[in-house]
């Protein structure tokens, strides 16, 4: 399985705290475990398909994780709150 990290991604990482990094960083790696493998998602995990290939992970009440998936192809493309995603699936 191959990923991919937009600049969008690295621009919206930045804004959080270091702890919050490696929280995110982590949850990544998880992520692609998980579709690689097809096992279930660590529990605090919420995995959403949003429409057609893009994806949602729920890392915590306030922040998400926005990706694609595609055959074998995860890009990620944005890490924000509700609205973050949103607005990100209008454009």
């Amino acid at each position: 399985m191959r990923y991919e990290i937009k600049k969008s991604f690295d621009r919206s990482v930045k804004s959080f705290s270091e702890n919050d990094r490696i929280k995110i960083k982590k949850i990544t790696f998880e992520v692609l475990d998980v579709l690689s493998t097809g096992k279930k998602p660590p529990k605090g995990i919420r995995l959403t398909r949003l429409r057609n290939d893009y994806w949602e992970v729920g890392t915590s009440l306030r922040e998400r994780l926005l990706f694609r998936f595609t055959d074998d192809l995860v890009q990620f493309l944005l890490v924000g709150n509700h609205d973050d995603i949103k607005r990100a699936l209008k454009r």
